[in-house]
C-alpha cells in the first residue's frame, strides 16, 4: 500500500491506496506545533480504525506548501512506516512543462493538481484547475498540456473569517448558500456575500481566462474543500474533483516509485 499525504496551511490529507484502488483517506489540522511522534500516533490510530497496518505501507509520498512541516512528515514517516517518502520537489519528475516567470516559485500542490488533471482529463483542449483552499488558485494549462500561469485570490474560509474578527458585531458563520441572495438575517447576509460572491468571482476570472486564451472550448476542474458549494452557484465549472490532488500524488509515486521511496525496515 502506498500513503500520499497532502500538506497544506490549513488541513492535512491523508490517503493509503492499494494498487489503483483508494482504501481510505481523511483529513486533519495542520498544526505547526505538533510533532512527528504526535503526527505518527495520529495516523497510525486512524489507519489502524480502517483495518490497515502501519506494516501494510510501503511507501510513500507528499507534497508540502508549509516547509515548517518537511522534516517533521518526512521523519515521521521513516521512524512510524519505515519508508523514506518520495518528495514533490524540484528533481522529482513529473512530466509537467512549465512555462512561467520562474518555475521554483510554483506550489507543489499546484504541480499535482496539474499533473493530476492532465492525467485524468486531458483531451487536446486548454483547462482550468481551480483549487478551494487556503487559497483560491486558478491554474491555466494550455491545450499542449504546458503550465502557463495561473491566478492566486484569497481563500473563502480565511476571507469569513477575517470578516468576523475583524467586526465587533459579526459572528462566525457555516459557509453554505442562502436560499436567496436577497438575505432577511445577518447570518444569512453574511453567507450571501461569501457564497455568491465567490461564485461570481470564480465565473469572472473564468471567463477572463478564456477570452485571453481565444477560447470558448476549456474544462474548468473544481477541487478542494469548497468546490462543490461554490459549483453549485456557477454554470462556470464542468468537473468537481475533491481527490484531484492526491489521485495525483499517487500517480506521480508510480512515474517516480524505481528512483523513489524505499523500505528501510
Amino acid at each position: 500500500m502506498i500513503l500520499c499525504i497532502d500538506v497544506g496551511n490549513s488541513n492535512i490529507k491523508y490517503a493509503v491506496f492499494d494498487g489503483d484502488a483508494l482504501k481510505v483517506s481523511f483529513r486533519v489540522s495542520t498544526d505547526l506545533k505538533r510533532t512527528s511522534d504526535e503526527y505518527g500516533a495520529q495516523i497510525v490510530d486512524m489507519l489502524s480504525v480502517n483495518g490497515i497496518s502501519s506494516s501494510d505501507v510501503r511507501g510513500g509520498i507528499f507534497s508540502s506548501v508549509v516547509p515548517s512541516l518537511d522534516y517533521t512528515i518526512e521523519h515521521m514517516l521513516r521512524v512510524y512506516f519505515g519508508i523514506v517518502p518520495l518528495q514533490i520537489a524540484p528533481g522529482l519528475k513529473t512530466g509537467l512543462k512549465i512555462r512561467v516567470d520562474n518555475a521554483h516559485e510554483v506550489g507543489a500542490d499546484r504541480v499535482v493538481n496539474n499533473v493530476s488533471a492532465l492525467k485524468k482529463y486531458g483531451c487536446g483542449k486548454p483547462m482550468i484547475v481551480v483549487d478551494f483552499g487556503t487559497a483560491t488558485t486558478f491554474n491555466i494549462l494550455s491545450a499542449a498540456g504546458e503550465f502557463i500561469g495561473g491566478v492566486i485570490a484569497p481563500g473563502i474560509k480565511g476571507s469569513l473569517e477575517s470578516l468576523a474578527s475583524g467586526t465587533a458585531k459579526l459572528p462566525r458563520v457555516e459557509i453554505e448558500a442562502p436560499k436567496s441572495v436577497i438575505a432577511t438575517n445577518t447570518v444569512t447576509n453574511m453567507q450571501a456575500g461569501i457564497v455568491f460572491g465567490w461564485a461570481g468571482l470564480v465565473e469572472y476570472i473564468v471567463r477572463k481566462i478564456k477570452k485571453e486564451l481565444h477560447e470558448s472550448d476549456v474544462l474548468t476542474i473544481a477541487t478542494g474543500g469548497f468546490s462543490e458549494t461554490i459549483a453549485k452557484e456557477t454554470d462556470c465549472i464542468d468537473v468537481i474533483d475533491k481527490m484531484l490532488t492526491l489521485n495525483g500524488l499517487k500517480y506521480l509515486y508510480d512515474m517516480n516509485a524505481l528512483n523513489g521511496s524505499e523500505d528501510i525496515t
